[in-house]
């Protein structure tokens, strides 16, 4: 196939397109010099300092997007004048259901509205405007107000806008600048946004510093590195009883419920869970943090006591009691890319894991909810609080080891302060 260039510019007139309808010099910033610009929070707020050093009254402007997170529907970047960084908000799935977001311009946008235009300095003052963060801008000083969306790829539908903050608000000319930057904006926050979902995702699915791993480079199989850490494994017990005793959601519900007790204690204190097994979870505090040891027994502590108000608030509703047992080991693990050819998971295999593993599945033998290796106690220096159960053969290990639990004259593990 030969290249024509008269085929690909058309005819004299076809040839000028449609965009930009004016060349300007914050276009052409958009388009070639915020490549270096990871956020699109800064961006916006560069973006609204050259408006207004070009002329362009904008006092206000935000950004709503909707995002792919386990926690938030969306989020809002709101800049104002005299703001040297924008401010970020999240919103809580269901939001879209309050009477806050359905009587609002953002939501007449998310409808399918291609723009939506206020004159702020004629609010009718014998009947309340159509919204009421028209009144809020106009108490603000601000004297006009324009929506966009900006359409990412499949349609996915963000949205814009400005406000002005002078008598007579936008001109024509102001609002027809501000319009030719859409489509650059759109291309812009697109690939901004796409950066954080990814981060997001992969913090979500694999945890914070694995995703960091990956999003480096560590893609390929085999890839990683030996880390010493301390390792905790958790499993429920009679999970699959509980399974064919109750409805799906409320096993579901169970689950999660688990799970948040036992997670949150173990990230506040800098844990970084790997993987979830069904009823089970894996979880490693790297010594690379001098406290590593005291953390992971302080974040045991505190989910044994998130563990027991979940049950009191399920003895409430007539549901199952949870047990669980809890293995933990320390040593070296190779920390990386396992799997076939095209699809891996990032995770911790060795000894060591091994060790924690039949930890967790004696906690049913000897009937104690957490097990703890004497290399684990020796290296957190916390035998005193400990009481000793004597040498166990671990399956698949030569020598017998020597195997822990909290003492019973007490809460379990109340007080880990002191240094490893």
């Amino acid at each position: 196939m030969q290249f024509s260039p008269e085929a690909a510019t058309g005819s004299p007139v076809e040839s000028l397109g449609i965009w930009p309808t004016r060349r300007s010099e914050i276009l052409d910033w958009l388009m070639h010099d915020t490549r270096n610009e990871r956020f699109i929070d800064n961006i916006l707020v560069d973006l609204c300092v050259r408006l207004r050093a070009a002329g362009i009254p904008v006092g206000r402007a935000t950004m709503h997007f909707r995002t792919l997170h386990p926690q938030w529907l969306g989020a809002r970047i709101l800049w104002r004048t005299g703001l040297e960084e924008a401010s970020i908000s999240t919103f809580s799935y269901g939001v879209e259901t309050t009477p806050q977001f359905l009587a609002s311009p953002i939501n007449e946008i998310f409808n399918g509205a291609a723009e939506v235009r206020q004159n702020l300095e004629k609010l009718d003052k014998a009947e309340r405007p159509a919204y009421s963060v028209y009144e809020e801008m106009h108490a603000e000083g601000l004297t006009d107000y324009i929506a966009w969306p900006i359409y990412h790829t499949l349609g996915k539908r963000h949205i814009v806008t400005f406000a002005a903050d002078i008598p007579g608000g936008f001109t024509q000319e102001h609002v027809s600048f501000l319009k030719d930057l859409l489509p650059a904006l759109t291309l812009v926050s697109e690939i901004r946004l796409k950066n954080i979902l990814a981060r997001t995702l992969l913090r979500t699915y694999v945890g914070p510093h694995a995703s960091e791993q990956i999003l480096a480079g560590a893609t390929t199989r085999g890839s990683g590195t030996t880390v010493g850490a301390a390792i905790l494994i958790c499993d429920l017990r009679d999970f699959t009883t509980i399974s064919d005793m109750w409805p799906r959601d409320d096993v579901i519900d169970l689950l999660n419920g688990y799970f948040d007790a036992m997670s949150e204690p173990i990230e506040k204190h800098g844990g970084e869970i790997l993987k979830f097994m069904g009823d089970g979870m894996l979880a490693i505090f790297p010594l690379s943090n001098p406290m590593a040891c005291a953390n992971l027994l302080q974040a045991i502590s505190e989910a044994e006591a998130a563990v027991g108000a979940l049950n009191e608030e399920n003895g409430r509703r007539g549901r199952e009691v949870l047990r669980y047992g809890v293995g933990v080991h320390v040593g070296d693990v190779m920390y990386g890319n396992i799997g076939s050819r095209t699809r891996l998971d990032f995770t911790v295999i060795g000894p060591a894991v091994n060790v924690a593993s039949r930890l967790e599945t004696l906690t049913k033998e000897v009937k104690r909810p957490v097990l703890l290796s004497k290399a684990f106690v020796d290296m957190a220096g916390c035998e005193i609080e400990m009481e000793s159960l004597g040498a166990f053969p671990l399956k698949g290990l030569g020598e017998p080891v020597d195997v822990f639990a909290f003492a019973t004259n007490g809460n379990s593990v109340a007080r880990h302060k002191t240094q490893p």
